[in-house]
């Protein structure tokens, strides 16, 4: 890829592939499916789309800044990121947002991870830093966390997709 070195291309064009599918999947939805819950409860999509955005906010400050998040920080972002990061109940106050909206967020934050991708050497991808429980993680693996919790939740989405269509054919054919 134009502008970046050959590990971070690999990188990238796996973390594009994953997000245009997901975009994909969201691009049409109106609100009312953004933010459907099966059975009333378990994440929205709107959800799931917030908290790929924290996510990505949360790894680009580890990995950019070298550091956990600082608590002055989750409480900075209390009323969404936190939340988003959470998911549940916590999350249930992230509704009434378009596609528009959520596909928004996801590109402003991916073009902030790309700013920096362009910084660094390959080197960078390697470097490591203790992470989960005090082990060592390199910044490549934490990277593909990041598009592999996107993948992860893109099945949730699908599936509450499903749930979604199957609950609005079935109220359709009791009316």
């Amino acid at each position: 890829m134009e502008g970046y070195s050959k590990e971070f291309s690999n990188l990238i064009s796996m973390m594009d592939y994953t997000r245009e599918t997901t975009i994909w999947d969201v691009q049409d939805l109106s609100v009312e499916e953004l933010d459907y819950r099966v059975n009333g409860i378990g994440n929205s999509i709107g959800m799931l789309l917030a908290h790929l955005v924290a996510v990505e906010k949360i790894y680009q400050f580890i990995t950019f800044d070298g550091k956990d998040l600082p608590d002055e920080e989750i409480e900075r972002y209390a009323e969404t990121l936190q939340p988003a990061l959470d998911l549940g109940e916590a999350a249930t106050i992230i509704h009434g947002n378009t596609a528009e909206f959520y596909l928004e967020d996801l590109k402003k934050t991916r073009e902030i991870t790309l700013q920096h991708f362009q910084k660094f050497e390959d080197s960078w991808l390697y470097e490591t830093t203790p992470w989960w429980n005090n082990e060592l993680g390199n910044n490549y693996f934490k990277w593909f966390h990041v598009f592999e919790d996107e993948l992860s939740h893109r099945g949730q989405i699908r599936i509450i997709k499903k749930q979604y269509e199957f609950t609005a054919t079935k109220s359709s054919t009791k009316s």
